[in-house]
Order: structure tokens, then C-alpha cells, then sequence
């Protein structure tokens, strides 16, 4: 087992993957630095070899592919997860890595958006992203993240072993967060500097494309995690328009004895059952949350049990 694992999954960075690994090596000696090419059409792989990087490859294109991979292979004490584009600084990495390693945190986030990235980022609905995902996660799961999206995280050997990885891209650090927080891992956030890629370097995310795949999974995973919060949403909207559509029929009936509208008063009653399974399916499924929760917790105590 490593003691430091330096994971750095990569998709055609020749021009920046050399200093990359050089810069990582020079800030954790002790570590050992892992390049997982994604299908590269450039010379990633030997670039990153001849740095010192240990090179293994995945064929499954796509972040989240890779970090599965990653998770699956690589056993270590502590693991620092970055990108090969040559715009997170080493000088953090050490800090970062003691907090992993002194047990003070289970998730360490490198936190870009309360230093310098939205100066340096030159892709105005990058940031605009970044606020609404922030935004989202934090309102819907009731935490305080500041940086939701960074590639940039050092992890415990726990929490790397006990993450299901479902995202197949960019949608990864999002599902990260979610899970960190819905299982209540200790996060930490540590302000970095962020640079934009150096000239000739293209970025590998789609600002609407990866964009909507983000917002996506948040949506997802709100009702994965959170089933009775989500389905009283739409059982509230149902149970709004049966009260529109249902009082006026109901007044009307107790002061005439009559029912003029009985289209108004069938769909009222639809929209009042819809509303009740909505509600009803989400207590269900909020009690199946629960106990997955629960072994989730048990099944984790034996891994540390075992880790120790």
C-alpha cells in the first residue's frame, strides 16, 4: 500500500503532463504519481512515463471511467486526485495530504472559486456553471461547499474504497461532493490558486453539453438521496391544482346541494390521489434510504476494522 497516491487521469495533455508529474514529485517525494491515459491520440503516456509516473491506461472514455479505475486499483493511505492540464499549483498538495493523513478530514477540496478562478478562467459561463451547481448542491442538500466541480481533492483510503462510482464523465466531482455529504464525511476546504491552461492546451469539457450532464445528476441524485424531499415537491404541485380546481366545486356544493362542474371535481380528485401516492412513495423510499444508510455504516466499520 502507498503511502501517497498521486492520481492524475489524463486525455491528450502531452504539452503540460510532463511538468505535471515533475512539479508533484518534487512537492510529495514520498509519493507515488499515477497517469491513467483515456484513449490519448497524442504522446501523454510516454511523456508522463519519462517524467516518472507510473502509466496504466482506460479504454472506457470518460473522467468517471477513469476514476473508477483509479479507485478500484490503487490502494493508499492517502490519495490527491488532480488534473494533468497544468492548472492546479503542487505547493498545496502537502498541506492537503496532512490533513488526510492526521485524520482530520475524510475529503480534502481544493477550493478555486474564493481564490483566483473566476479572474483567471476565461470562459464566462464556466462561472456562471460553477455558481448555479454551488448553488444547487447547497440548497438542496443543506450544506455549505464553495467549490463544488474542482478536480482538485485528496481522499481518505475509506472514503475512496466505500464511493460507488456511477458518473461515467465530468459529472464525477459533483457525485463526490453529494456523496461526501449525504454520508457525512468530514470535508475540509483549502483555498488554492487556479491558472487557465497555458496556450495550446484545450480544455476536454463541453460548457453545455457536460453542463446539462451536471444538472442532470444532481436531479438524480436529490432523488436518490433524498426521495421524500423530492417526491413532496411534485406532491405539493398536484395538491395545489386539486385544492384550485376541487374548493370552488366543494363551495358550491354546500351552498346549492349541487355539483355543476363534475369534470372540474374527477380531476380534482386525480390530482388529489396523484398527490397522496407521490407522498406515500416518498416515505417508502425514504425508509429504504435509511437502512441503506445504515449498512452502508456497518459495512464501512468492517473495512476499517480490517484497514486498521
Amino acid at each position: 500500500m502507498d503511502k501517497i497516491a498521486v492520481l492524475i487521469p489524463c486525455y491528450n495533455e502531452a504539452k503540460t503532463i510532463g511538468k505535471v508529474v515533475k512539479d508533484y514529485k518534487k512537492a510529495l517525494p514520498e509519493a507515488t504519481i499515477y497517469v491513467y491515459d483515456n484513449n490519448s491520440s497524442d504522446k501523454t503516456a510516454e511523456i508522463a512515463k519519462k517524467a516518472g509516473a507510473v502509466v496504466r491506461y482506460e479504454y472506457k472514455q470518460g473522467k468517471g471511467n477513469v476514476v473508477r479505475s483509479m479507485f478500484r486499483q490503487i490502494k493508499a493511505e492517502c490519495y490527491l486526485m488532480i488534473d494533468g492540464d497544468d492548472t492546479y499549483p503542487a505547493e498545496n498538495a502537502r498541506e492537503m495530504c496532512d490533513l488526510i493523513l492526521e485524520r482530520k478530514a475524510d475529503m480534502v477540496i481544493g477550493d478555486r472559486l474564493s481564490s483566483t478562478y473566476f479572474t483567471e478562467n476565461k470562459r464566462p459561463f464556466h462561472n456562471l456553471g460553477n455558481k448555479l451547481v454551488r448553488f444547487c448542491i447547497n440548497t438542496l442538500f443543506k450544506n455549505k461547499v464553495k467549490d463544488i466541480m474542482t478536480g482538485y481533492r485528496a481522499f481518505s483510503y475509506e472514503f475512496v474504497k466505500g464511493f460507488p462510482v456511477l458518473s461515467k464523465g465530468f459529472e464525477i466531482e459533483t457525485e463526490m461532493t453529494i456523496h461526501a455529504v449525504d454520508k457525512n464525511y468530514r470535508l475540509v476546504e483549502v483555498p488554492v490558486n487556479y491558472k487557465d491552461r497555458p496556450e495550446g492546451s484545450e480544455s476536454k469539457l463541453n460548457t453545455y453539453k457536460d453542463g446539462a450532464k451536471v444538472l442532470k445528476t444532481i436531479a438524480v441524485l436529490f432523488k436518490e438521496y433524498k426521495p421524500a424531499a423530492f417526491f413532496n415537491i411534485f406532491a405539493f404541485i398536484f395538491l395545489v391544482l386539486a385544492l384550485i380546481l376541487g374548493v370552488p366545486v366543494v363551495v358550491e356544493f354546500y351552498k346549492t346541494s349541487m355539483v355543476p362542474r363534475f369534470p372540474s371535481l374527477i380531476v380534482a380528485s386525480i390530482f388529489l390521489v396523484i398527490s397522496l401516492l407521490l407522498w406515500v412513495s416518498g416515505v417508502i423510499l425514504q425508509v429504504i434510504v435509511k437502512k441503506h444508510k445504515q449498512l452502508y455504516e456497518i459495512l464501512m466499520n468492517m473495512m476499517n476494522r480490517d484497514y486498521e
